[in-house]
C-alpha cells in the first residue's frame, strides 16, 4: 500500500499509545489481502500448526468448547461454514504462511515506530481470525503488545480495569507461568465497570498491556487481524512478574512485585534461567484433542452436546522476549 495504513492519526495518538484505549482507523479493510479470494487461499495454504478451529458455544455460555480441523472443504467453503455456526478460526502466524502478510507486518511497524517516539519493537507477529455471527472470546489477558484490526463485520470489545479484583498479581503471575491466559476469574457484575469499544470495518483497537478483555462479535460474518508485539518495556515486564511467580510459587516467597530498580536484573537473570532450564514448560495447558472435521457432514450435524470448557479459551503467542 502506498499510502498511510492510519487514516485519521492524530498528534496526540502517539503520547497515548499503551496507555489507554485507543480506537483508530485504517484502510486495510480495502486491501487485497483481505479479499475473500485471497483470504481463501491462505485458508487452503495453512498447516495444522499454523490454524486453531474452535467450535463454541452460545454468547453468554461457557459450555462448549471443542477444537476441530479443515477438512476436505475450499478455502470459501470454510468461510462459508463458519458464517453458519458459532465456530471461528485462528490463523496463526500468517506472515510465515504468505510473506505478503509478512510485508504488511513490517509495513505497519515501520509507520507506528515512525510516528511514535522511541517506539521499537520486535518478536513481531500477525494472525486472522475469522469467526461465525455472535461468537466471542472469553474473558482473558495478553502478555505481549495487542492491536485488533477489523476488516469485516462488527464486534464489541469489553475492557477492564488491569487492578484487583479485575486482575490480580498471583493471576498475572500464572498466566506468564502456566501460558494459561484465560485461567483469571470472571464475574458478570464486571461489565459495570468495562469500557465499552465498537469497532466496524476500517478500525483498529489498541490497549495497555495486561489490561483483561473479552470480546462479541455482531450478527455477521467478522474477520480481524490480531498482532502481538514486544518492546523493551514488554519484555521486562514478563520476566520480572514472570520471576516474581517462580519465587511465590515455587519457592513460597512473597517478592517485591516492582517492575523497576535494581531488583530488575537479577529477577530477569531469574526468569531467563527458568526458561532455558524447562521450568516454565510444566503445567502448561494442552491443546485439546481434534474432535470434529469440518466437512459437509459435520454441517449436516446438529450442535454438539455440551462440555465443558478449557482454562485456555483463546490460544495465544505466548513469546519468550528476546533480540
Amino acid at each position: 500500500m502506498t499510502d498511510s495504513i492510519f487514516t485519521a492519526w492524530k498528534p496526540e495518538h502517539a503520547a497515548l499509545w499503551g496507555n489507554v484505549p485507543l480506537r483508530l482507523k485504517h484502510r486495510l479493510h480495502q486491501h487485497e489481502l483481505f479479499s475473500r479470494p485471497a483470504l481463501a487461499r491462505l485458508i487452503e495454504a495453512a498447516p495444522k500448526s499454523n490454524y486453531m478451529l474452535i467450535e463454541t458455544g452460545r454468547p453468554n455460555e461457557r459450555k462448549l468448547w471443542r477444537e476441530g480441523e479443515m477438512g476436505t472443504l475450499s478455502g470459501l467453503e470454510v468461510m462459508d461454514a463458519i458464517a453458519s455456526g458459532r465456530i471461528w478460526l485462528n490463523l496463526l502466524r500468517v506472515n510465515e504462511i504468505d510473506p505478503q502478510y509478512g510485508r504488511l507486518l513490517d509495513e505497519i511497524f515501520g509507520e507506528l515506530e515512525g510516528r511514535i517516539p522511541g517506539f521499537t519493537t520486535f518478536k513481531r507477529i500477525n494472525g486472522i481470525l475469522i469467526s461465525s455471527p455472535r461468537a466471542q472470546v472469553y474473558y482473558h489477558f495478553d502478555t505481549a503488545g495487542q492491536t485488533l484490526w477489523q476488516i469485516a463485520g462488527s464486534k464489541r470489545v469489553y475492557l477492564y480495569p488491569k487492578e484487583p479484583p479485575f486482575l490480580t498479581p498471583e493471576s498475572l503471575e500464572n498466566v506468564i507461568l502456566y501460558n494459561n491466559e484465560t485461567g483469571i476469574q470472571y464475574e458478570g457484575w464486571y461489565d459495570d465497570y468495562a469500557q465499552c469499544i465498537e469497532l466496524q470495518p476500517g478500525e483498529m483497537a489498541q490497549w495497555p498491556l495486561n489490561m483483561p478483555h473479552r470480546i462479541e462479535n455482531a450478527d455477521e460474518l467478522s474477520v480481524s487481524m490480531t498482532i502481538e508485539y514486544f518492546t523493551t518495556d514488554i519484555r521486562r515486564n514478563l520476566f520480572v512478574n514472570g520471576a516474581n511467580g517462580l519465587l511465590r510459587d515455587k519457592l513460597k516467597l512473597k517478592p517485591q512485585r516492582s517492575v523497576s530498580g535494581p531488583a530488575v536484573w537479577a529477577k530477569t537473570a531469574v526468569y531467563a534461567a527458568a526458561a532455558k532450564g524447562g521450568l516454565l514448560k510444566r503445567g502448561r495447558s494442552k491443546r485439546r484433542p481434534i474432535t470434529f472435521t469440518l466437512d459437509r457432514d459435520f454441517l449436516a450435524k446438529p450442535a454438539a452436546a455440551s462440555a465443558p470448557a478449557p482454562d485456555a479459551a483463546r490460544p495465544t503467542e505466548q513469546a519468550l522476549g528476546g533480540d
